[in-house]
């Protein structure tokens, strides 16, 4: 099952504003601050970093297809004013650098107008060119038939800059000819025109159906949002967009999918993996070689395909620790016959994992994450289990919160592996640096200690 793409091409909008505004901001302060004694280098990565830091917590690139134009203006006012604290603080901390405010000022205005320019262009651009050639669609339906409801339908018509495409009502009530189906035929149907949003009427659908849509849209990866009305809902984090005046609830997304979280994450991963490439891997692999090399024929290096974020294959590599065998997609057992002995010691301490350090670095795999499954697994567990395809929302991880909880080793029992998706999803939905940072010093803790189910 392949999880679709939402948003088409929305994923790197973000990405590429992020990175316009770091350009704006490096070329301004290279030109204007190279005559105050400042170390420039060093300046501009400080500034960069604080940039990206204010970003993420006044949530800077929050901005969605329905925002309007003065809460742009707004995000850009309050970022603009934390940005020239940081930017006044570097300076008292640096014994040669000259404090010249009139320079200061110059900068932080010039960034901001040259922001709001950018930020405004590019987004009545893609207004624009949604209008004129209408990609980048979202496609909606509705689960509810309420005056509320209606509302919402006309407003997706109404504002087509938003982008929306209603595709239609789904409810329990047959009384209009714009409704597709009973809640019964919604599931197939936003299978089959790959719907990307689900707006649901609190007022028309039971706890339990509302549970159920919600664990849809989880396994399906489609958004759902919340039509409002007084009643309550389970323990999750809600928010309130509003279309126009229309307000609409929906749960709130992990922070792994934000831009700032994602470019921190991926600095984190790529600084850890060249200290662990060039500090451990350049003498241990040539060792282990020579000594898979003595034990058995066959390459140094087993690479395996394994599904990674939104299921895209990609190869595992780790230090070979079998004899070369035609049921590599079976995983190894207890005393599983097949495993060499420096095999048992490389697994015993997971230095057989080791060479997922440079997954990590091309991108594939991130250092804490869901430990990427076999394709036989997902196969057999994916329509099984609630949520199993939520931890492909993420990259996976070499390490992850299942193992150093001690859910890792052989699946016996489908229990063991609805243990270990509970804690896939937990990390995913409650994603922290502490938390990365404690799962980390677990598993070196773990890697001293040995793991009993290690084998």
């Amino acid at each position: 099952m392949t999880l679709p793409q939402i948003g088409r091409y929305s994923k790197y909008i973000r990405p590429i504003s992020i990175l316009m505004d770091l350009c704006i901001i490096s070329v301004l302060g290279f030109f204007l601050f190279e005559d105050l004694k400042i170390n420039l280098v060093f300046y501009l990565i400080y500034q960069g970093l604080g940039w990206i830091v204010i970003a993420f917590l006044i949530k800077f690139y929050g901005v969605y297809r329905f925002t309007k134009p003065i809460e742009i203006i707004s995000k850009i006012i309050k970022q603009g004013v934390l940005f020239l604290l940081i930017v006044i603080a570097f300076f008292p901390f640096s014994d040669q650098a000259i404090f010249n405010a009139e320079r200061i000022g110059l900068s932080i205005v010039c960034s901001l107008i040259l922001i709001t320019i950018s930020k405004l262009f590019l987004f009545y651009c893609l207004i624009k060119y949604r209008l004129i050639v209408g990609n980048n669609r979202r496609y909606a339906v509705i689960v509810g038939y309420t005056p509320e409801s209606i509302q919402l339908k006309e407003l997706f018509e109404t504002r087509k800059d938003y982008g929306y495409q209603f595709l239609g009502y789904f409810s329990d009530k047959k009384i209009n000819p714009e409704i597709k189906g009973n809640l019964l035929d919604f599931k197939s149907f936003s299978i089959a025109n790959q719907v990307d949003e689900i707006y649901c009427s609190l007022s028309e659908v039971s706890n339990s159906q509302l549970k159920d849509l919600v664990e849809f849209a989880d396994e399906n990866n489609k958004t759902i949002k919340f039509i409002p009305d007084t009643k309550e809902i389970f323990s999750k984090n809600l928010k309130v967009d509003f279309y126009d005046f229309f307000p609409v609830l929906s749960l709130k997304d992990t922070l792994l999918n934000e831009p700032t979280i994602k470019i921190f994450k991926r600095f984190f991963d790529i600084i850890f993996s060249l200290i662990v490439i060039i500090g451990v891997l350049s003498w241990l692999a040539p060792l282990l070689a020579i000594l898979i090399k003595l034990e058995s024929k066959g390459p140094i290096m087993f690479k395996q395909g394994r599904p990674g974020i939104g299921e895209k294959p990609f190869n595992c590599y780790k230090f070979r620790s079998m004899q070369i065998n035609a049921v590599s997609e079976t995983e190894a057992s207890k005393d599983d016959p097949r495993v060499t002995k420096i095999g048992k010691l490389m697994r015993k301490s997971s230095i057989d994992e080791m060479p997922q350090f440079v997954n990590v670095l091309f991108g594939d795999m991130s250092i804490v994450g869901p430990r990427p499954h076999l394709w036989s697994q997902n196969k057999t567990y994916g329509g099984k289990i609630k949520k199993y395809m939520k931890r492909h929302y993420v990259k996976p991880g070499i390490t992850g919160l299942a193992q150093v909880s001690g859910y890792r080793g052989e699946i016996e029992t489908e229990k063991d592996m609805i243990n270990r998706i509970k804690m896939d999803v937990f990390y995913i939905e409650n994603w922290s640096v502490i938390l990365d940072l404690k799962i980390i010093y677990m598993t070196i803790v773990n890697i001293l200690k040995g793991d009993k189910k290690a084998y």
